[in-house]
């Protein structure tokens, strides 16, 4: 790995990291830059999970204060995460050789317009919240599944899911987040470097990047406004999602 390519990962991880952590959307960086180093569509996106790991470690870290006092929703919807990263991991490895090329525009594009869409999801979450059910919890079953699978703004699903099901302010649910995406995210990492085409050799400079701006992005989240961020991440993941659709069809 050259010295441009080694940087370049790094600093799509601090990216990456940042935006995972305030917008939950780290892939929309580090998923291209991946791509950009000529890796495979799939080789990329087991290496982008597995890198990923870093973030979730930066981001719970962050997270202290919004985290205090919720061992118990931890303890009742980790498990939920679990399974739903490992099936999403599992899917993964069994889609057809050139498949995911052409499903990945899709989820780009569908994550990009989700985010775009954040305030209105916030807003309806918090005017429908009550207590979690069963619809609740499929639905986070459902987030995991994704986000084991790919996981680009599974982050931002979870969030309004944690909205509608617990009371709780929302700088407390983005840190209930880091830790439930973060566990889809292990499990699923897990399985990709036992069975998964990983390229090692570009984990260690994105992790880096990803650990970094995982912690500094509950920091920032709780000082900046975040709303710029949103709309232009939003839109540079929208024309992502056209140049990976063109390329693939």
């Amino acid at each position: 790995m050259t010295a441009g390519t080694f940087a370049l990962l790094v600093v799509a991880g601090i990216a990456a990291g940042l935006s995972g952590s305030i917008a939950g959307l780290a892939s929309l960086f580090s998923y291209p830059a991946l791509l950009a180093t000529g890796l495979p569509a799939t080789t990329a996106n087991v290496t982008n999970t597995v890198a990923l790991l870093a973030n979730s470690v930066g981001s719970v870290a962050g997270s202290g204060p919004e985290l205090a006092g919720q061992g118990r929703h931890v303890k009742r919807l980790l498990p939920i995460s679990l399974v739903g990263g490992a099936a999403g991991a599992g899917l993964l490895l069994i889609t057809p050789a050139g498949g995911f090329e052409r499903i990945v525009p899709f989820l780009v594009g569908g994550a990009s317009i989700v985010l775009l869409l954040q305030p209105r999801i916030r807003t309806a979450a918090a005017e429908t919240s009550g207590p979690t059910t069963a619809p609740v919890v499929i639905g986070m079953l459902a987030v995991a599944v994704y986000g084991g699978y790919f996981g680009a703004a599974s982050g931002v699903l979870q969030l309004a899911l944690l909205l509608v099901a617990l009371p709780v302010s929302l700088l407390q649910a983005n840190g209930l987040k880091n830790v439930l995406s973060g566990g889809a995210n292990a499990v699923a990492a897990v399985g990709f470097a036992l069975f998964g085409p990983v390229a090692w050799s570009a984990v260690l400079p994105l992790a880096l990047g990803l650990l970094v701006g995982g912690r500094l992005g509950p920091v920032l989240a709780r000082r900046l406004p975040t709303g710029v961020l949103r709309v232009g991440i939003a839109l540079a993941g929208i024309g992502l999602a056209v140049k990976l659709g063109l390329d693939a069809f």
